[in-house]
């Protein structure tokens, strides 16, 4: 699909409808599935419908300088936020994908104020207390996600540049973790640090268990 063809189907995409009955909705989204290291980052986010947010959308979407500017605005506006995690030893007792699951239940579990309706970015729900369903491409239709989107980025991207400051010969700071070709460099030279996912295929290679 071209970028042209790319920017209209998102143009396209149709307004979520918020299913009725229900007072509280939280926004679940994720951060973090594919690097090589460091946490997979969630956040769950309960947005008040009278102190609106302009300019909420996918974090990707967004310079750093907007969402640092978006971050502590959704802290100060919404009703309740949270952030849930998994250790990439979780992530390698589990695989990404449940660990992912297990951060989105830990971040709902910590909100100060329970919904009782949660819409995650995706296409699969974890096991909640309560009712829930996926919403493919939410970060960009329903604005309770897009907030947990910007929440979850600015704090694994802080975390990424704590861990840059521990070990500057690998460039978190820039690559966040991704596998990048510095990344991969870095990896090859200097060999990999406990916060690496051992069960990745490149970290399991450099550690000589493939």
């Amino acid at each position: 699909m071209t970028k042209t063809r790319t920017k209209k189907a998102l143009q396209e995409l149709p307004p979520f409808e918020y299913p009725v009955g229900y007072s509280y909705f939280a926004g679940v989204d994720e951060v973090g599935r594919g690097p090589l290291v460091g946490d997979v980052v969630t956040a769950a986010v309960i947005l008040d419908p009278n102190n609106p947010i302009e300019g909420l959308t996918d974090s990707k979407k967004l310079s750093e300088k907007k969402r640092m500017a978006l971050f502590p605005e959704i802290q100060e506006k919404a009703l309740a936020w949270s952030v849930g995690r998994c250790s990439p030893t979780e992530i390698d007792e589990l695989n990404i994908l449940h660990a992912t699951m297990l951060a989105m239940q830990r971040a709902v579990e910590g909100l100060m104020l329970q919904p009782d309706y949660v819409l995650i970015d995706g296409n699969r729900v974890p096991e909640l207390a309560m009712n829930g369903e996926a919403v493919v491409k939410g970060d960009l239709r329903v604005a309770e996600i897009s907030a947990a989107s910007i929440i979850a980025k600015v704090i694994r991207d802080q975390e990424m540049e704590e861990l840059d400051k521990k070990h500057p010969e690998f460039g978190f700071a820039k690559h966040k973790g991704y596998p990048t070709k510095a990344h991969f460099e870095a990896i090859e030279k200097h060999g990999v640090i406990d916060e690496h996912r051992k069960s990745f295929k490149p970290v399991k290679k450099a550690l000589g268990l493939e």
